[in-house]
Parts: C-alpha cells; sequence; structure tokens
C-alpha cells in the first residue's frame, strides 16, 4: 500500500474591500508612505468596516470561495480548523461557527493560536489527521481580522497589519506529493516582544485596561525583526538542508508577509532570485494568519503539480518554522 501523505487540492481567499493606503495613514499619525515603504514594503491594507462583522465573517467568506470553486459538499468536510489570533470571543470556537455557517455538518471543528504562525503550524495539524488515514478532507482556514485589536494612534503597528482570510482542502494523495516535511520551533521567552497585554486570565479587562490602551497589540519592533529575520531564514536553509534542495530544486519560496526586509533576508539565505518568491505584502499588510492561503491563492494559476514548496513564518510567542510541500495539481 502506497504511504498517505496530505495534499492541497483547492485554495479560496477573501479580502474585505476597503483599501487603508499608506497616503490615508498619514493623514492619521505621524508617517510618510515613503518611510512605511522603504521599511515594511506595505502599500495599502485591506480593513473589514462593519463592526458588527469578526473574523468569523471573513473565515466563511474564505471557505465559501473555496467551496464554490472546487464544487465541494460542505458536507464531506470531516475537520475545520481555523488558525486566528482574533477570534470572535473568548471561549467559543470560531471554527465551530464557522463549520456550521458554511454547512460541514458532518465536521467536528476547533481554533489554533500560534500567532502569525497559525497557518504553518495549522498546515501540520491537517497533515497529521490525512496521514492518519481516518480523515479524507481537512479544511484549513486562517483569518484575522486585525484591525480589531490595533490602536490606530500607535504609528509602529498600524502601519503593518490588515484583515484577511484565506482557506486550503487538505485530502489523501498516494503521488508523493503534499506535505513532505516540516521544522517547527517556539520560545516562550519572546512572548514580552509581541503581545496583547490585557484580556486574559493573567490580566482580566477592566476599566483601567481599556483606559491605558492594554487591549491592543503591543510590538517590540526591534526585538521582533531581528528574531524574525535570523529564524525565518534558518529554518528556510534547515528544510532545504535536511531534505537535499539546492536553490535549483525550489520553485517557490511562501514566506509569511509581515515585512519585506524579512522575506528578501530568507530568500538571501536560501539562494532564490526574486521570481521564486511570492510576495503580495504590498497589497495586504500583514494579516496574520492570513498571509499564507492569501499567497496560494495569488500565485495558484502559476504553480505546477509537482512543484517544490517551501513555506516559513514567524510570530509572536515565539513561534517559527518551516514545511517542505509538493505541490499537487495544475489550476
Amino acid at each position: 500500500m502506497s504511504k498517505i501523505t496530505a495534499a492541497i487540492t483547492a485554495v479560496g481567499a477573501y479580502v474585505p474591500d476597503f483599501r487603508l493606503t499608506n497616503q490615508v495613514l498619514e493623514t492619521m499619525v505621524d508617517t510618510t508612505d515613503e518611510w512605511i515603504t522603504t521599511r515594511t514594503g506595505i502599500q495599502e491594507r485591506r480593513i473589514l468596516k462593519d463592526k458588527d462583522k469578526g473574523t468569523s465573517y471573513l473565515a466563511i467568506k474564505a471557505a465559501e470561495d473555496l467551496i464554490a470553486k472546487r464544487n465541494l459538499d460542505p458536507k464531506d468536510i470531516d475537520l475545520v480548523l481555523l488558525g486566528t489570533a482574533t477570534p470572535d470571543m473568548p471561549v467559543a470556537s470560531t471554527a465551530v461557527y464557522v463549520a456550521a455557517k458554511i454547512g460541514a455538518t458532518n465536521a467536528f471543528a476547533y481554533d489554533l493560536q500560534a500567532a502569525c504562525s497559525n497557518f504553518l503550524y495549522g498546515m501540520s495539524t491537517a497533515a497529521r489527521y490525512i496521514e492518519s488515514g481516518r480523515y479524507k478532507k481537512v479544511l484549513l482556514i486562517g483569518a484575522d481580522k486585525m484591525s480589531s485589536i490595533i490602536d490606530y494612534t500607535d504609528r509602529t503597528t498600524c502601519i503593518i497589519f490588515g484583515d484577511g482570510a484565506g482557506a486550503v482542502l487538505f485530502e489523501p494523495n498516494t503521488e508523493g506529493l503534499g506535505l513532505i516535511d516540516e521544522y517547527l520551533r517556539s520560545d516562550g521567552n519572546g512572548r514580552e516582544f509581541l503581545k496583547i497585554e490585557a484580556g486574559g486570565s493573567l490580566m482580566p479587562a477592566t476599566e483601567e485596561t481599556v483606559r491605558d490602551k492594554k487591549h491592543f497589540v503591543f510590538q517590540d519592533g526591534k526585538s521582533v525583526f531581528k528574531f524574525a529575520v535570523s529564524n525565518m531564514a534558518d529554518v528556510a536553509a534547515r528544510i532545504m538542508e535536511r531534505n537535499n534542495l539546492t536553490h535549483d530544486d525550489v520553485q517557490w519560496l511562501v514566506p509569511h508577509q509581515a515585512n519585506k526586509r524579512i522575506i528578501d533576508a530568507t530568500a538571501r539565505r536560501m539562494e532564490l532570485e526574486e521570481s521564486k518568491v511570492m510576495m503580495n505584502i504590498e497589497r495586504y499588510g500583514n494579516t496574520t494568519s492570513a498571509t499564507l492561503p492569501l499567497l496560494l491563492f495569488d500565485y495558484e494559476k502559476q504553480l505546477k503539480k509537482g512543484d517544490n514548496l517551501v513555506f516559513a513564518a514567524f510570530g509572536g510567542g515565539f513561534t517559527w518554522g518551516a514545511i517542505y510541500l509538493k505541490w499537487a495539481y495544475n489550476s
């Protein structure tokens, strides 16, 4: 019997219509289009303006896009995984709500939380369910309404993040395609550098925490940048070495879209030319859990069956890692 691997067989995505451009941010905080573009590569980001819609709305839209493109019966989905740093509400799993709303009535569902590494870790999780032989269709969604946790008077964070969602379907493969290898890491000593201080069990919400803006994202930019540059590049290089891949063997780098300088450093370490690096940070900014699937969505028509893809991400916590995947279909 051939070995079962977990292959991506469909991709879907959704981003809100509203574009928050650098020019608009210039009127909100002390910054400039040139400063943002040269340091991050971001020119605009999408924002979900509807106050009555949360991350679930983005996730549902991305899932529905995939379902329609693949002509998939939602009742055939076995599991719905949702990577998100911005769940609709505490305790009640957003993934469970999403599964119900898309008609995945035969699936079980739950959320994953590893900050910007959510989707990468989710790929590993989805693969294990498929490889077990018990589950045939696993829907993995990465979605975040980052605008809900951003202070738009803080120029260090409001220029970076946007809202969006992407989804992929994992199914069994016996041709040696799909997820081949992974190298996932974490270091809890880094949690002070990128966090939301209040709202959890350590510091429950009070009048003071709201007044002091402790429910917004805080980032020590220099520290995060330093760790991200070295660690994303290291794991990407390691996954190549472990699988005897040269830069000629890799068709695509699929990097988390946090900062163009971090992406460029990772590509240089892998000795990849720019044409092999997926990039859409200029249009979406950092959508946290959605960056990797949004890249797959935007580049899907360029992907060919058998292509070698290296995914790399870095997130708060700290969490980071790389995955080697062989693409399973032609669009």
